[in-house]
């Protein structure tokens, strides 16, 4: 009797056995197959051939169609899989199979599909010829001379020229172009000569890449703690290039794409090498393609956002993570693993080095690196001409604020416009006004799925809730009194914009938010445009922060964080502090001198001024002598079980029994705290609780987590409430 033993993606921790007909041979281990489960059939990864099976032989079910015939992804990954369902507490199906794109998991083929591409026809060159001659049809003769140009023009790129459908339809109608189908080229990438040539490097920056490239280790993994525009991304650059021109490809990992297209820009000048980027923007069938080019060693660089960590590739050579203290890299539902550890651990696997860079490193990284861990490399100095920032709390208090900005920043922004600089402002919250407020009674208007304060947005006229995604229309009087004086509170970027434009009429505008830059494109349009100095003043959200060169940013002000001052989460200190260094890194990139002004009621707040005064490293270190006396995290180690329910006597219920079955477990030497509300009790019409478990040791707080994980699976009312295991959690909402 054949058997294979599989895993599919149910929240379920075991595996299931199937039979082999006599008359076929093994599926291979890592191959995808299609099986029947209970009613459906569902796709499922083969991990073992088993001699014997637990389930009796004849209830066991055949395989139904095998889909690859060879494994999927390689060994290393495939025991990087196998660790992180281990560690952080998920199913091995469900682990398995996220890593894959989304078509694979859906059972498509792992191949290439025939490509649409346009060519242009007789008739087609006899129309441009006629069209060179006058103004009109301008799109259309846009795509004649780019078909000329371009024998055959991808089909899917059109839209980054604003090509619509419609005219490529009129176009085909007149016989001036033509559709031909292609199955896309595979063929391995060659070293070619850069592109552009390096930048010389300081004396630490070549520090730098001598130590990453002359490692002594296969495995080894740095620490790059360099200040915001010490040149970071070139000691990147200068380590890639003798490992590609080895044949090796390299994995990059930035925390989002749609942020950082400078850093690719400058990936793509420097080598002209195929590269491949992969990020949600993408769609199915794109991701994919780009998955396969990786793994069938198609691309020297693979560049991505959190899920590109399981990109198989053909001859891993280097993983760079970029801006390695990111929350960004933490995946908040579903599977929640960390890309910047389960990266080491891939590292490890693969014996090849990881490289960790930022200008403010989490404490967890530097803790690692201060110990031993990590190679820990730094760069103190700014590249080029470029000099720090001058750095200036201004106290607001009592002082009259137009906008919420304070005289002495309106001055400085006058100033520094007349001077031809651009200006920058940071104000963490989009929309128009955080709150809706009834003048009359005090009543104010909130989400009933959340019970949170509706956010104002002005462009469109709307309110939205920035916790479950609901919208509504502003209303016109109040619920509860029926006044229709309704004003707004608080101030957010729309607001700002709005304001400013009265106050510096003069001068362009551009807002970088969530909201500004939804459409395809935007973004990278408005920051060539900041670039080409089209805008003098920007505003914006944590955007504005990820990475931005923009040399002619001299004035960087930070409106308001002083809510952040005060938070109950432990982070609080660290996260604020990383904000403000990377906001204020902004300024003075080039040869200009840059000032950071910072607004604040508090002046006198001990962070605030050790971060003036003394600069993040010096506030790290301290930030870890306090975690170490108070026995957080990295001094100890953390999961949190998260629960919800639309039923308050469901989730009582479950907190009860939750709680009695882990004083059963008391040996475990773990800190067991109390059943807690969320610190969003409510959220999309959901009660959430939360419980935090604590231990010295890691290895003790994972054998807790092994009984729960399995008592969780196994008792009624656990079934009846969506539960989570989040290890290491890094926010507590």
């Amino acid at each position: 009797m054949q058997l294979v033993r599989v895993v599919v993606a149910t929240h379920l921790r075991r595996t299931f056995d199937y039979l082999i007909p006599d008359d076929q041979e093994l599926p291979a281990i890592g191959a995808r197959l299609e099986v029947p489960f209970g009613q459906r059939r569902l796709i499922a990864i083969a991990i073992e051939h088993p001699q014997h099976s637990d389930i009796a032989a004849d209830k066991l079910r055949p395989i139904g169609q095998r889909l690859d015939p060879c494994p999927l992804l390689p060994a290393p990954i495939h025991k990087l899989l196998l660790w992180s369902a281990q560690y952080y507490h998920y199913s091995l199906g469900d682990v398995y199979l996220q890593a894959l794109p989304t078509l694979l998991r859906q059972g498509q083929p792992a191949q290439k599909v025939p490509k649409k591409y346009w060519q242009i026809t007789e008739q087609g060159k006899t129309r441009l010829r006629q069209l060179a001659r006058t103004s009109k049809a301008p799109r259309q003769k846009q795509v004649l001379e780019q078909l000329q140009q371009v024998a055959l023009f991808p089909h899917e790129q059109w839209s980054s020229l604003e090509i619509t459908p419609a005219v490529l339809n009129t176009m085909q109608s007149q016989h001036w172009i033509e559709p031909v189908t292609q199955m896309p080229k595979s063929h391995p990438w060659q070293w070619r000569d850069l592109a552009q040539q390096p930048h010389q490097l300081n004396s630490q920056q070549a520090v730098a890449v001598a130590a990453i490239t002359h490692r002594s280790a296969p495995f080894t993994p740095f620490l790059l703690e360099g200040v915001t525009g010490s040149g970071k991304t070139e000691v990147y650059l200068q380590v890639l290039e003798p490992l590609l021109k080895s044949g090796k490809q390299a994995l990059i990992l930035v925390p989002e794409i749609g942020l950082t297209p400078q850093t690719i820009d400058r990936f793509r000048r420097r080598f002209e090498l195929p590269l491949a980027v992969l990020h949600s923007g993408m769609n199915d069938r794109q991701r994919l393609d780009a998955w396969l080019q990786a793994k069938n060693g198609e691309v020297a660089i693979v560049i991505g956002t959190r899920s590109a960590l399981f990109t198989p590739l053909q001859n891993p050579g280097i993983i760079i993570i970029d801006e390695e203290h990111d929350s960004s890299f933490k995946q908040q539902d579903t599977f929640r693993y960390h890309a910047r550890d389960v990266a080491l651990m891939r590292a490890k696997l693969e014996q090849i080095p990881i490289v960790m860079g930022t200008a403010t490193p989490a404490l967890e990284s530097l803790h690692n690196a201060l110990s031993g861990r990590y190679h820990y490399l730094q760069l103190s100095q700014r590249a080029g001409n470029a000099q720090p920032a001058h750095h200036q709390l201004l106290d607001i208090k009592n002082q009259p604020l137009r906008a919420g900005l304070s005289p002495q920043l309106l001055q400085a922004m006058q100033q520094t416009l007349k001077n031809g600089q651009q200006v920058m402002l940071f104000l963490n919250r989009r929309g128009y006004a955080p709150a809706l407020l009834c003048h009359e009674c005090g009543e104010v208007v909130e989400c009933p799925r959340c019970e949170r304060f509706y956010t104002v947005h002005q462009q469109p006229a709307h309110l939205a809730c920035h916790h479950c995604g609901s919208q509504r229309p502003i209303p016109q009087q109040c619920q509860h009194c029926g006044s229709t004086q309704l004003v707004t509170t608080g101030l957010g970027t729309e607001q700002l914009e709005q304001e400013l434009k009265q106050l510096f009429s003069d001068y362009a505008i551009a807002r970088i938010d969530r909201d500004s830059t939804r459409r395809k494109g935007a973004l990278e349009t408005m920051l060539k445009a900041i670039n080409a100095n089209e805008y003098q003043i920007l505003i914006g959200t944590q955007m504005l922060a990820k990475g931005h060169h923009f040399p002619n940013v001299t004035l960087v002000a930070i409106i308001d964080i002083d809510h952040a001052l005060f938070s109950s989460d432990f982070r609080a200190a660290e996260r604020l502090a990383q904000l403000f260094i990377q906001v204020a890194g902004r300024a003075g990139r080039a040869g200009l001198k840059g000032t950071v002004m910072l607004q604040t009621h508090h002046p006198e707040h001990e962070l605030l001024q050790d971060l003036i005064n003394n600069g993040y490293t010096h506030f790290a270190q301290f930030a870890l002598r306090e975690r170490q006396q108070t026995e957080l995290p990295p001094f100890s180690y953390q999961a949190l079980i998260r629960f919800e329910t639309s039923h308050s006597e469901k989730i009582q219920q479950f907190s009860e029994q939750l709680e009695a079955f882990e004083r059963s477990l008391s040996d475990h030497q773990c800190w067991i705290f109390p059943v807690t509300e969320s610190a969003l009790p409510k959220r999309a019409g959901k009660l959430r609780m939360q419980q935090l478990l604590q231990a010295h040791q890691r290895v003790r707080l994972h054998q807790l987590l092994h009984h729960l994980a399995h008592w969780l699976e196994n008792t009624p009312c656990a079934q009846r409430v969506r539960w989570s295991i989040d290890v290491d959690p890094i926010d507590m909402l």
